[in-house]
């Protein structure tokens, strides 16, 4: 199973493999607040997608495929987060943004769940 969730909602031991996959530390959060067992900062979303969707919902449709197809390049990690889904039966993918519904981690458990 995976899952999405903010980096800053408290964990839970339902959470299972809790992975960051921001490419920046969220702002303000602690290394031992944030209660990850690993950040893949290299399967976010490249700096200059990352700058130029902002967050903006209106550009998500954009946004969305364009990280699809950085994805695609990045076989190897897709397989890594899929490895540790199997070893420990749920895989939470944490991000920082404000928008639940609009941001990498959304697109990312998408395409775990597809392949």
């Amino acid at each position: 199973m995976v899952r999405v969730k903010r980096v800053y909602e408290k964990a839970e031991s339902k959470d299972g493999w809790r992975v960051l996959v921001d490419r920046l530390w969220p702002r303000g959060m602690k290394k031992e607040a944030a209660k990850i067992d690993q950040w893949m900062k290299d399967v976010a979303p490249s700096d200059a997608l990352r700058k130029w969707f902002g967050h903006d919902a209106k550009k998500w449709g954009d946004f969305h495929k364009k990280y699809r197809a950085e994805l695609k390049e990045k076989a190897k990690l897709l397989a890594e987060l899929k490895k540790m889904e199997k070893e420990h039966g749920t895989l939470t993918l944490l991000f920082g943004a404000r928008d639940e519904e609009h941001n990498q981690a959304v697109v990312l458990a998408e395409v775990l769940k597809t392949n």
